[in-house]
């Protein structure tokens, strides 16, 4: 298989109706480990709100369970595409994960936003950083996901568009992004769990890493000073570099998909296994479209 031949594939694609196999084709083939980072980094952006932070804080999940709490919400998103969103596999994700939320009050606004994050940060990252940048029909499937997403989460006033999503981004994090002790410590709990993915002397060296490919609004929310500017400049040239190596390599083969590897469940895992301990269990709460 060529390099772009899943490129033109995609582009004979309708957005709306293939959203999730191109999302599959987007995060499984083309860009796997682009993907995951802009998702990490979509995490990250969480963290910058306060009034975020302070409810992932108070729960104390990512500073006693980091490493479950980010594959419990990779593993949900898995979940409600894998199978396509309409498929009882989705419903019942969405199912479970309102049930977690439902225990919190969360306001709508704040569940945009993050739904928000997850359609952006993917696509900023890969369009920066990726082997080559994002086509609209890519884009756009993106956004479909996000509509499906938040539909099967009750989330009201969903963008119908990436440009939308990227709207809705830019101008809540203008307004609510702020530093608050909460920021770091939920920051701080979550690069210890991405560092403790690479050897202990490699540590230090990649969360300076991280850092430097940071925006400065968001580094400032956290609560961390910006890196200095040869620190970004060589993290940037070290990530463009294998990029373009990725470029040159032949297609990753349809039989090789790069599907989630999470570490909290080395023997796998079923769906009432993600989320917290007190979630396990219990009856499911109807989705919204559900209800009479």
């Amino acid at each position: 298989m060529g390099r772009y031949s899943r490129l033109r594939e995609i582009r004979r694609m309708d957005p709306a109706r293939d959203c999730a196999e191109i999302l599959r084709l987007m995060s499984q083939y083309e860009f796997p480990w682009d993907y995951r980072q802009g998702i990490s980094v979509a995490f990250l952006r969480d963290y910058g709100v306060p009034r975020i932070s302070v409810l992932l804080d108070r729960t104390q999940e990512f500073e006693r369970n980091g490493q479950k709490r980010y594959d419990d919400t990779v593993l949900f998103g898995y979940e409600m595409a894998a199978d396509g969103f309409g498929s009882e596999r989705a419903r019942a994700a969405a199912r479970h994960l309102n049930r977690i939320h439902g225990r919190y009050r969360i306001p709508n606004e704040d569940y945009l936003y993050v739904l928000a994050t997850t359609v952006v940060g993917p696509k900023r990252w890969i369009d920066r950083f990726g082997w080559r940048a994002l086509c609209p029909q890519e884009a756009q499937a993106l956004a479909e996901v996000g509509k499906r997403m938040g539909a099967m989460m009750g989330i009201e006033g969903v963008p119908d568009t990436y440009a939308g999503f990227e709207e809705l981004l830019d101008s809540y994090e203008q307004s609510m992004f702020a530093y608050d002790p909460a920021n770091r410590r939920v920051a701080n709990a979550t690069f210890r769990v991405m560092a403790s993915w690479y050897p202990a002397p490699l540590r230090p060296l990649v969360a300076r890493f991280s850092l430097a490919l940071l925006d400065e609004p968001l580094l400032e929310a956290l609560g961390f000073e910006q890196q200095p500017r040869w620190a970004r400049s060589l993290a940037e040239r070290l990530v463009r570099a294998r990029s373009r190596a990725v470029g040159l390599m032949p297609a990753r083969p349809r039989w090789l998909p790069s599907r989630p590897r999470p570490r909290s469940y080395p023997f796998g895992y079923r769906l009432d296994d993600l989320g917290p301990h007190w979630a396990r269990s219990r009856p499911l709460e109807p989705l919204p479209q559900e209800r009479c």
